[in-house]
């Protein structure tokens, strides 16, 4: 199944709003929405819907840089990963989905914060362990949360939709131009 630009653009334009509201603390839906495009997409939709979604947030809030590089391809990889997972498997669940994303947040965490910081911002890798012990708690909780709400949301209301297809998309956008 191909869920077509419309809604891939869609899909990347609710990620950055979510992200832009900045609602609660550790405001990231982008592993939440990820998931649904890892089980359902092409390969490379899987690992370019998390990349096109943390490089545009990022030009859009003027903060490109290299945490911009770490973070949009460790987001890539894990869509490599997810993809793979969840195309050996029959049926991907909620469950699946929450499981998926602590995995995930684990491991984009130890990548970006343990890993990445010492190397961007010259601390030692304790005092990034340890300062990264309550974010990763709290991205936990966040990401959870939206693959709870956001997820299901998703796949039935958007990538699921036939009415967001690209085609009918097209054809009410044009039957506007023409009126």
């Amino acid at each position: 199944m191909t869920v077509g630009v419309s809604k891939f653009v869609i899909s990347v334009i609710i990620a950055n709003a979510i992200r832009i509201l900045r609602f609660i603390p550790n405001n990231d839906p982008i592993m939440g929405m990820m998931l649904p495009f890892s089980k359902q997409e092409k390969i490379y939709v899987s690992i370019l819907f998390p990349i096109i979604t943390m490089v545009s947030f990022d030009l859009i809030t003027g903060f490109i840089g290299m945490w911009t590089l770490l973070t949009a391809a460790t987001y890539g990889c894990l869509g490599l990963l997810f993809y793979f997972m969840y195309k050996r498997m029959k049926k991907v669940d909620l469950k699946r989905y929450v499981g998926s994303g602590i995995l995930g947040v684990l491991i984009f965490d130890f990548v970006t914060g343990v890993l990445g910081a010492p190397i961007m911002f010259g601390m030692t890798m304790e005092m990034a362990l340890i300062g990264q012990l309550p974010f990763t708690l709290l991205h936990l909780l966040t990401v959870t949360g939206y693959i709870i709400i956001i997820t299901p949301l998703l796949d039935k209301h958007i990538l699921n939709n036939k009415n967001l297809d690209d085609t009918k998309v097209l054809a009410r956008l044009f039957s506007f131009r023409l009126a």
